[in-house]
């Protein structure tokens, strides 16, 4: 605001307010919206030396020498004087910032200056105050005084069916069953709806309701973010989460638990797997990337998103420069960031995992009971096996000494094992469809022609001789093949999935073989050689075709040795079965007939280590000596000792993998000694400037006494009842979500910038309560719930409308459309089709085919498919979620994308929504599957049936005009589908589930359409 010399203007009279003006509910609002950034605590944006956030600071000259306000004398203050101005270049705030004042306004300003112009502190800066009321209902209390005031009275209570499935909703975000809605209209008892309640509160799926917002506001995905965008595995942090809300962990732990749980002493493994929230982040993996700056970057993140979750302000305002309108100066915000600087996490992920996906260290593995029964039971049969190898070892010198005959006449086979087999037939099973295979002047196949997305080699040779005891795969590069590399896909790579082994006598049928191990001169990270053995769908030996073109040798040892009469067939099946197209290019493939503990994939053989030393007697051999001779004895020749021994490796690799399997989730770990910490000019990871400590903003209270000064010590001044944020903003938004629009409707801002509470008394009342409590959350939803605000009719009058457009005084009970992970779910509900299964991994529901390809070039979550089972009818909370690529319906019903912490859903009505409910295969296998249920279970007509249909999905019955429309339409719906019944059978056959086959096919394609109306009525998707 530029100043001057005060103008000498005749102020036009403004009716002054009906009472005197209260700052934070009538001025701040004004001058936080139209003056605070250019005179506002950002000192480098100020303007003419003018600051309004402060009174002091406002009762003084600006540079022009004009005093802006004097209090008690609005004619000589230029705040005024500006704001009336018909003065263009005069006129505050400048037309260009587009918010003029309004009149109101204006009259507000002046009556303020003439009342003496007070300020107040920031209300939400301000410690709550839980003010007196007389009443048995403090929040009732509180809104029937206010609509007193106004000239309102609240509604009637809602009928019986209104309000159970209103809470059912509400508590669980799932619809109420016939049975429950019709026990509670019979119950007598005057507390039968406090029964409904508590139940509700005790059902597993409460937890799930309660976790849906956390995930938003914890940027919750199955996924990394940015340009590959591959997998990750969060939900052990995600059932943690669930199973906290159903537990009704205090608040403050659940706090405390998320940002430092870790940091508690003797840490439990739950409370490390709650430090999960703060890993959830995007992490990069692009090329070329600085560790450093991602870094910065996710700790950066992890402070915004602190301050968006917990104290409800846009800390993220400050990162390059001073908050323009809270009084948070960028010295601050680094000093939070201080506070998260200390971990152990990189920041990027890179190398192979960018691309095949997976966690970031730290981690932590997640157990449950029955996981931790199985691995003891392992760790016991270890405990044997180790026991069962002590005794065998007692009599290993006579092994060894039994065995050096032999071993002596092993070493005169030629040193050169492996013999090139010499084929008789070398053909793809696909035969014209799959790979032409054309031998080369090497011995070895080179394949052209198709390339299909699965193909199996056929290698027929006679069997050698001298019997086969393993056989050797050789995979060369070459020219003609993509990249010049080893394999056919497109980046000259090849996934080998499958080496079956068959001889077949003459006159005989073919008899599989076994293999007992493998070896491979290089593996892929996450495609090793042994996946062959032990044939993990959709796994293989793969060999980083694209940037490697090395050629590369695979050895496969037979459990029994091939020896078998003349004439006898060695028959290979070389089979490509994980990924579409990565079949092998060149190979060749050799047999050897030495035994198999002398072989090496370099040719040679292993007894050849020991060779000098078996030429030295006995006697006189060294302790070393007889060391090395042991150790080759007990690793590679067959008897009671190495079969001991082999069963200790096999149990603990049997444990090994199990542990493997086992799910873990990335965590937060702290560093030993914390790093320095830094302004970073303009928000620049390469431009530290004055080293900071760990602290807190100066306007906010210090960290409570005793706190140690690092992440617990933060987690704990989150929740220390001086804080005057974090209970205000959880029971503001607590509010939001059952009511509609929180008590201040910017739940996600209680800045400067937020709006004055509607109810402010009753705001503070509910968190100071809520803290009284020990932050029971349950405890909480309960009294919100059983308040009669919320039990009121959601009835409209014109009254209302005129009086309350947005209901913010609730005269009337809360009406508002469903979330999207509610419409879906309560379709799968209604249907019959939903999973209840609570927890676990995330699900593929139907999805366009394909539909992240677009969004990702690279990374392993191209290529989508939907599940075949359950995985279709779970609740939305698991449908898996891709950052670039989030479920496409959900967006469609304001679901953010969760790149960054949303802690506020826009709410939108619009044609694409209707669009995807009438047909998006979800809802219309879940209308047929509700059709069945009305023809089963609705009686014999049309008219009964649709009756029940109605009261399934609103808990209320028809009224006339809509049971004449509904069976209109299905009279003529079933004539249609009567005279085209190839329509009805598409239509009914739509999803994965089988239409009912004692059902009437064109009857079930006329109901599944009026099941489709009834679950896109307005009073389906939205909760009245």
């Amino acid at each position: 605001m530029r100043l001057c010399l005060l103008l000498p203007l005749t102020l036009p009279l403004f009716s002054a307010a009906a009472e005197k003006i209260v700052f934070n509910r009538d001025i701040r609002p004004i001058l936080s919206d139209k003056c605070f950034h250019c005179h506002g605590p950002d000192e480098k944006e100020r303007k003419s030396g003018l600051r309004l956030d402060v009174r002091d600071a406002a009762l003084k000259p600006a540079e022009s020498g004009a005093v802006a306000i004097v209090p008690g004398t609005p004619q000589r203050s230029e705040l005024i004087a500006r704001c009336f101005t018909s003065n263009e270049d005069d006129l505050m705030p400048p037309s260009k910032m587009g918010k003029p004042l309004s009149d109101r306004e204006k009259a507000l300003l002046q009556q303020w200056v003439a009342e003496g112009a007070e300020y107040q502190g920031h209300w939400a800066f301000i410690s709550p105050v839980k003010p007196a009321i007389s009443g048995p209902n403090a929040i009732d209390s509180l809104i029937t005084a206010r609509l007193a005031k106004e000239g309102l009275k609240p509604s009637p209570e809602a009928d019986r069916a209104t309000l159970i499935r209103r809470a059912s909703l509400d508590l669980t975000g799932l619809p109420p069953t016939p049975a429950e809605v019709d026990a509670f209209e019979k119950d007598p008892e005057p507390n039968a709806y406090e029964t409904v309640v508590n139940r509700l509160l005790q059902s597993p799926h409460y937890g799930e309701r309660m976790a849906m917002q956390w995930l938003d506001f914890a940027r919750y995905a199955d996924s990394h973010g940015f340009q590959t965008d591959s997998s990750r595995s969060m939900w052990p942090w995600r059932e943690w989460v669930i199973r906290s809300f159903n537990e009704n962990k205090p608040f403050n732990e659940f706090t405390i638990e998320q940002i430092a749980g870790d940091l508690l002493t003797n840490a439990t493994l739950d409370q490390k797997v709650a430090t999960g929230f703060n890993r959830n982040h995007r992490i990069n993996g692009e090329g070329g990337i600085i560790g450093e700056e991602w870094r910065i970057e996710n700790i950066i993140d992890r402070v915004e998103t602190t301050g968006f979750t917990w104290l409800a302000l846009s800390l993220n305002c400050c990162r390059c420069h001073d908050h323009k309108y809270d009084p948070i100066s960028q010295k601050e915000f680094y000093q939070l960031f201080s506070f998260f600087n200390n971990t152990t996490d990189r920041g990027t992920i890179t190398g192979g995992s960018n691309r095949a996906g997976g966690n970031e260290p730290p981690l932590v593995t997640v157990t449950d009971p029955a996981s931790q029964a199985r691995l003891a039971s392992m760790q016991q049969e270890i405990d044997t096996a180790k026991q069962q190898a002590a005794a065998a070892r007692k009599d290993l010198a006579k092994f060894i000494a039994n065995w050096e005959p032999e071993a002596l006449k092993n070493l005169s086979l030629a040193q050169n094992a492996w013999v090139p087999l010499q084929p008789t037939q070398v053909v793809s099973k696909l035969a014209d469809k799959g790979a032409k295979l054309t031998r080369q002047a090497d011995g070895s196949y080179l394949a052209s022609g198709p390339n299909p997305a699965n193909d199996t080699y056929i290698f027929d040779a006679p069997l050698p001789p001298n019997g086969v005891t393993a056989l050797m795969l050789e995979c060369l590069p070459d020219p003609s093949l993509p990249n010049q590399s080893l394999g056919r896909y497109s980046n000259g790579n090849f996934v080998f999935t499958d080496f079956d082994v068959f001889i077949q006598k003459p006159g005989g049928k073919p008899e599989k073989q076994t293999l007992a191990r493998v070896a491979a001169d290089y593996s892929q990270k996450g495609y090793e050689i042994d996946k062959v053995l032990k044939r993990e769908k959709g796994k293989g030996w793969a060999i980083d075709g694209n940037s490697k073109k090395d050629p590369r040798r695979a050895m496969f040892v037979l459990q029994q040795p091939l020896l078998a009469p003349q004439g006898t067939t060695l028959m290979l099946r070389l089979r490509h079965e994980a990924i579409g197209g990565h079949n092998i290019g060149r190979f060749r493939i050799s047999a050897a007939s030495t035994p198999a503990e002398t072989l090496k994939l370099d040719g040679d053989t292993q007894l050849a280590t020991v060779k000098g030393i078996l030429d030295i007697p006995a006697a006189k051999r060294t302790p070393q000596q007889k060391s090395e001779i042991e150790k080759f004895f007990t690793a590679n020749v067959d008897s009671p000792v190495k079969r001991a021994n082999d069963l200790l490796v096999a149990k603990q690799k049997s444990l090994e993998d199990a542990e493997a399997k086992l799910p873990n989730v990335m965590v937060m770990e702290e560093m030993p000694q914390p790093r320095d910490a830094f302004i970073l000019g303009r928000g620049e990871y390469d431009k530290p400037t004055v080293k900071v400590g760990m602290g807190l903003p100066a306007v906010l209270p210090p960290l409570p006494q005793g706190a140690p000064l690092n992440r617990l010590g933060l987690a704990q001044w989150l929740v220390d009842p001086a804080n005057p944020l974090t209970a205000r903003v959880w029971v503001n938004r607590a509010w939001e979500k059952f009511f509609g629009y929180g008590l201040c409707k910017t739940t996600e801002n209680l800045g400067s910038q937020a709006e004055y509470p509607v109810h402010p008394e009753l705001l503070d009342w509910l968190a100071v309560e809520f803290m009284r409590s020990g932050w029971d959350m349950k405890a909480l939803q309960k009294q919100l719930v059983m308040s009669q605000a919320y039990r009121q009719q959601s009835k409209v009058t014109p009254e209302l409308v005129a009086k309350d457009p947005e209901n913010r005084l609730l005269a009337r009970g809360p009406r508002f459309r469903l979330a999207g992970e509610l419409v879906r779910d309560q379709a799968l509900s209604l249907s019959g089709l939903l999973v209840p299964k609570i927890g676990g991994d995330s699900v593929r529901p139907y999805m366009p085919e394909g539909v992240w390809d677009e969004t990702s070039k690279y990374g392993n979550l191209r290529g989508y498919k939907a599940d075949a089972g359950e995985g279709l009818y779970r609740r939305t909370m698991y449908t898996v979620w891709k950052r670039t690529a989030a479920p496409p319906t959900m967006l469609l019903f304001d679901s953010p994308s969760r790149e960054l912490c949303t802690v506020k859903r826009s709410r939108t009505n619009t044609p694409l929504q209707a669009l995807a409910l009438l047909n998006e295969v979800t809802f219309v296998e879940a209308a047929r599957s509700l059709a069945q249920r009305l023809m089963k279970e609705g009686g014999a007509t049309a008219e009964s049936r649709i009756a029940y249909g109605y009261r399934l999905v609103t808990a209320r019955a028809p009224d006339a005009d809509a049971k004449r429309i509904l069976l209109a339409g299905l009279n003529q719906r079933l004539a249609e589908f009567k005279a085209s019944p190839e329509a009805a059978t598409k239509l009914i056959t739509t999803g994965a589930s089988k239409p009912d086959a004692s059902l009437n096919p064109s009857e079930l394609a006329a109901y599944t359409l009026t099941a489709s109306v009834l679950l896109n009525l307005d009073r389906t998707i939205t909760r009245d």
